[in-house]
This record gives structure tokens, C-alpha cells and sequence, in this order.
């Protein structure tokens, strides 16, 4: 605990922006929830765009009391 699930368009990582993903993250993470690094997992999951409104999006709908951080684009109607 805690496990950070970040979706996002497909793309390559290099290795040195998997380890800045993986420091930034897990340092936030760290100081947020006062636990130590050996706690934290963190997962990327590719979602194509044209799944992205059937998956991503319609979850954000479906749970919007989860948010920390609704997307700039985001339509509440």
C-alpha cells in the first residue's frame, strides 16, 4: 500500500523517464501517506484514444468522488 495506477495514451518510455516517473511519484506518495518507499507500487497502463472515452473517461463518471484532480477538459453536464 498505496498502489498508483496511471493510465495514459501509448507511447515509449526511455528508461531514464521510467525512473523520473518512478522517483517523482513515489516521493509525493511517500510524504503524503508518511510511509516509506518499499511500500509503493506503481503501474502504467497504455489505453488507446479511441478506448480512452470507454474506458478512462467513463469510469471518471462513473466514480467522481475518487477524483483528487479532475481533468481541465472536463464536462459535468
Amino acid at each position: 500500500m498505496p498502489h498508483i495506477h496511471v493510465r495514459h495514451y501509448p507511447r515509449d518510455f526511455t528508461a531514464e523517464q521510467l525512473r523520473a516517473i518512478d522517483e517523482a511519484v513515489t516521493a509525493a506518495v511517500t510524504r503524503t501517506f508518511a510511509t516509506g518507499e518499499e511500500t509503493v507500487s506503481i503501474s502504467l497502463e497504455p489505453v488507446t484514444p479511441e478506448d480512452w472515452d470507454t474506458q478512462v473517461l467513463a469510469e471518471i463518471a462513473a466514480r467522481p468522488d475518487l477524483l483528487v484532480k479532475r481533468p481541465g477538459y472536463w464536462n459535468e453536464s
